[in-house]
């Protein structure tokens, strides 16, 4: 029977209960009628924390070489500066 790393678990279920809040912290930004720039902003740095995380411990890049994590955050903070870059444009 294979043994099951209690340490892993916790710390899986750590980074779980962080992506969670952070959902509810978006949902509770959209419910509360927050418009503007920086509600942008905000819940676009909230998806890139999100979505580097995800990459990080749920897609094991953790464990991969610099070039790989860097790959994958460049892409993040591409396609976020592309998306607030539209945004904010179209206030202009």
């Amino acid at each position: 029977m294979k043994q099951i790393n209690s340490q892993s678990n916790i710390g899986a279920t750590v980074i779980w209960l962080i992506l969670v809040a952070l959902t509810l912290a978006t949902w509770r930004i959209g419910e509360a009628g927050m418009v503007g720039k920086s509600a942008m902003l905000l819940l676009l740095f909230i998806a890139m924390i999100k979505s580097q995380m995800v990459a990080n411990y749920f897609m094991a890049l953790r464990h991969t070489r610099l070039l790989w994590r860097g790959i994958m955050f460049g892409y993040f903070v591409i396609v976020g500066g592309l998306i607030a870059l539209a945004y904010l444009r179209s206030l202009v």
